[in-house]
């Protein structure tokens, strides 16, 4: 429950660098200031920048999550018994040490969480919710919907 990170200004070159990035974070330094229009050593002290401030978090592999043998994506809006901040936490911490859970945000709704949980299948993923997402602290029931194909990640 902390506050928002403070914004930071970017140009149009930091923006090209993020772009570039997004698309294939593996390229080097050098085809990146090729790609913005920079030479080496500036483009390394923005991307560095970028980094430090935050704004780059890290560089991960995209994943054929099928081909991994977790290709069942179901989502789980959950609510809870009790929404003081010492039992957010205590959720907040739990949930956070279930594998198969991809992400989870607060929302403003009629319940608390939306889970995006990823199993091999069904009934893996019925093993995930009932033995470890309703049994997570404060939980007071869940309802799941179970995602059909992808569109778009990331």
């Amino acid at each position: 429950m902390s506050s928002a990170p403070q914004e930071v200004n970017l140009d149009r070159i930091d923006h090209a660098i993020i772009e570039a990035l997004s698309e294939n974070a593996r390229m080097t330094v050098t085809e990146l200031s090729e790609r913005v229009g920079l030479s080496k050593t500036p483009c390394a002290a923005r991307l560095r920048r970028l980094e430090e401030t935050g704004i780059i978090k890290g560089y991960r592999p995209v994943l054929d999550h099928a081909r991994l043998g977790r290709g069942h994506i179901a989502f789980v809006q959950v609510s809870l018994t009790d929404t003081k901040l010492a039992a957010l936490a205590a959720f907040d911490r739990a949930v956070r040490q279930i594998p198969e859970v991809e992400q989870c945000h607060m929302i403003a709704s009629s319940f608390d969480y939306l889970v995006k949980v990823r199993t091999r299948d069904i009934a893996a993923f019925r093993e995930v919710l009932g033995e470890k997402l309703s049994a997570l602290p404060h939980v007071s029931h869940t309802s799941t919907f179970v995602a059909m194909g992808v569109v778009t990640e990331e």
